[in-house]
Parts: structure tokens; sequence; C-alpha cells
């Protein structure tokens, strides 16, 4: 498996599996897991060589992290990279009430309490460790500070007002500072948030969703130029916008979890006309792609079977002509300053 290196805050360094495992679907994302198929599908990734792995306590409301546990006992710390998130605490609540009814199934009754302050950090570091069994994390990302979570522009803004004005970010400074996360980070799901809160504070990796992708490069625009001046890594998540770039432009294929509209689906459809007239599946590109940039560290789509791990290991190990990039970018299929060279 390819890796890709950052170093940290003391000069040593991250090394990032090309092919991460997002732990979302882990978490029981859309359907059950069980729990034996859950260990299936970690052992299959590290069998395969990953070494990344994303989680928060958000998916799966506790779920994913309790689930690594037992699986990362068996492993030496020093042999793998583990991000999770803050931002949310989850605290027991009847099953009428609990998050996220109809999109996590079979998952503890829990609500989430939105907390960007000091001690809110500090209390779900402390819940994570619980559930993980870990005493110190590679990558400690706020989560969700955007507009899309919390609703509008100003819920937003006071939001990242509390992470920045009550301690939070501080927070995530300190815990860098005394060796308990080796790095710090953002997870979005639009750049133009991540870029404010890039702008803010001083971060090692940002985590992006959905928003660097064979179908939409808007990032190149100001916020990935940023990374590379800051020498901020990136991590892409959703690499497939939430499905299509996976089944193709297919009847009732779903961009970012809704059904795909008509020009998404014309796009689709030209871009993998020229993959097909290289030989090349929709799907491998759309993997590849965002390895392309310089700043990108590791592409997390997530597996919720083994099926699911086996095939994201073959995506990850296949071959692209580099010529299918540059002919992309000629039929107007990517962006102007879309890098298609490997770094």
């Amino acid at each position: 498996m390819k890796t890709r290196f950052r170093k940290d805050l003391f000069g040593e360094e991250l090394a990032f599996t090309e092919l991460g495992l997002g732990t979302g679907p882990l978490g029981n994302l859309y359907r059950a897991v069980s729990e034996e198929g859950a260990q299936t599908v970690l052992a299959t990734a590290w069998e395969s060589g990953v070494r990344y792995i994303d989680t928060a306590p958000m998916y799966g409301l506790g779920l994913a992290e309790t689930r690594l546990n037992p699986f990362l006992r068996t492993k030496s710390r020093n042999d793998y990279i583990l991000s999770s998130k803050v931002g949310r605490l989850l605290r027991p609540s009847p099953s009428s009430e609990r998050e996220g009814i109809g999109f996590w199934f079979d998952v503890p009754n829990r609500k989430v309490i939105y907390d960007y302050t000091y001690d809110g950090i500090m209390r779900s570091v402390a819940d994570s460790f619980e559930r993980l069994g870990v005493d110190r994390f590679d990558i400690l990302i706020v989560h969700d500070l955007d507009i899309f979570t919390h609703g509008s522009r100003e819920g937003f803004e006071g939001k990242l007002s509390e992470f920045f004005n009550k301690g939070g970010y501080d927070a995530m400074v300190e815990l860098r500072s005394q060796g308990v996360t080796r790095a710090i980070g953002s997870g979005q799901n639009d750049t133009e948030c991540c870029q404010v809160v890039a702008e803010r504070g001083d971060f090692d990796v940002f985590l992006l969703s959905g928003r660097y992708t064979l179908l939409e490069q808007g990032a190149l625009d100001a916020f990935l130029p940023l990374c590379e001046q800051r020498g901020i890594g990136v991590v892409i998540g959703a690499p497939y916008n939430s499905g299509i770039l996976a089944t193709g432009p297919v009847e009732g294929a779903h961009y970012n979890y809704s059904k795909a509209p008509p020009e998404i689906l014309e796009r689709t459809r030209r871009i993998k006309a020229v993959c097909e007239a290289y030989g090349v599946k929709l799907v491998d590109a759309a993997f590849h792609f965002p390895l392309l940039h310089p700043q990108v560290l590791s592409v997390i789509p997530g597996a919720g079977n083994v099926e699911h791990m086996k095939r994201n290991v073959e995506i990850a190990n296949a071959a692209i002509p580099a010529d299918l990039w540059a002919d992309l970018k000629a039929h107007g299929l990517l962006h102007r300053s879309a890098p298609v060279k490997l770094p």
C-alpha cells in the first residue's frame, strides 16, 4: 500500500496510507452491520495494508469507536495512524428521541450536544479515549464546523465564535503541545467554511468531504492554494460524491446524499466516456484523481462489508494512464488549475 508522509509539530513523520478507512459505515450508517462483520472489515483492511483509520463520536453515536477498541488492542500503537473528532458530546436519551433515527441503525440511544468550548473539547477527548481504549490520537479534528451542519451562516458563525473565543481551539493546541495528539485539524463539508477556519488558526490537516472530486474542484479556487501556502495536509472523504462516481450515471444515482440532478448525470456521463476510452473504470479514476494534488495525504472511502473493503483495495491499486487526466482537462471536465501529474 502506497504511503504519504507529513511531519508533526515535533518533526516526526506521520505515515498515511493513500487508502484510508472511514468508519462511518461501521457505525451502522444507513443499515446495520453485525459485530462480526465490522471486525472482519477491519481485519481485511489491515491485511491489505491500510494503516490510516478515521473515526468520530458521531459515527453510530459512539458505536464505531467502540468497535475499533477490541481491534486496536491487538495492534502496536505505533503501527497505525488514528484520527477522531471533537465538537459533539453524546448523552443518553430515550429511544424515541435519539439522534439520527432513520440514518443510524441499531445504535446506542444518545442525543448530540454541540460543544466547541474548551471544556467541551476536553470532555470529548476523554470520552473518545474510553470508547477507543487508546491514550493518544495522531490527528484530532474539530468536526462539522460549517453551515450545512448548523443550519445557517448565523448558526455557523455562532459555533465558530464559540470554538475560537471560548477555548475550543486553545484546547486543541494544548493537546497537541502535550503530545495527546500529534496533529490538529478540521473536517467540513464545504470549502468556504474550511477556509474561514484555516485562516484563523494553526492547523496541520483538514478533512474535506466531497468537495475535491472528479465532479467538483472548487477547492482549487482558494482553499487548496491556502493549504499549499501553509503546508496543511488534506484528507479526502466522500470521494464518490455519495455514490454517483461509484455507480456511474444510472437511474436513481445519488449525489451529495440526494438524487443526482440532470446536469450532474450528464457531466458524469461525459467523464465516464473519457475514462472508458482509456480502459479505466470511473470509480478508479474518482479515487485516484484527488491524489494528484500535492497536499492530499489520503482518500478515505467507507466500507460496510468485506466485499466493499476488498473493492476499495483493488481501486487503490488500479493503474491510471497519465494521459487520461490531461484529456479530461482538454474536454473541459476538470478545473483549469487541477494537477494532472503525480506529486
